[in-house]
């Protein structure tokens, strides 16, 4: 009997586990219309790699879009764009997708 209670709580613990490594990974795009040269892909990277929770970040110099994906654990698209206005560039919201946390998924 005791054996299945053990069992049971090692169950749960590993589960309560699995849900923290689960964090809620997601991607967003902006339309960034200043951004129309490589110079100024450069200074979009070289100032939104140090917002907090940003895990990734690609531009598209043609299409004027950036998309980042981040930790909504840890930031949000309202700071995200907050980031773009410190270096006096805007970020027109175009969408967001929510991205599964590979960590999550090694067991």
């Amino acid at each position: 009997m005791k054996t299945r209670r053990w069992i049971a709580t090692c169950v749960v613990a590993l589960l309560g586990v699995t849900a923290v490594l689960a964090k809620d990974i997601r991607a967003v795009v902006f339309k960034v219309a200043q951004m129309h040269c490589e110079k100024c892909e450069k200074k979009v990277k070289d100032n939104m790699r140090f917002e907090k929770g940003l895990k990734d970040l690609s531009t598209e110099v043609k299409t004027k879009t950036v998309t980042i994906t981040y930790d909504a654990d840890k930031t949000n698209v309202k700071n995200l764009q907050a980031g773009f206005k410190k270096f006096n560039y805007e970020a027109e919201f175009v969408k967001e997708t929510k991205k599964d946390d590979k960590k999550a998924d090694k067991k």
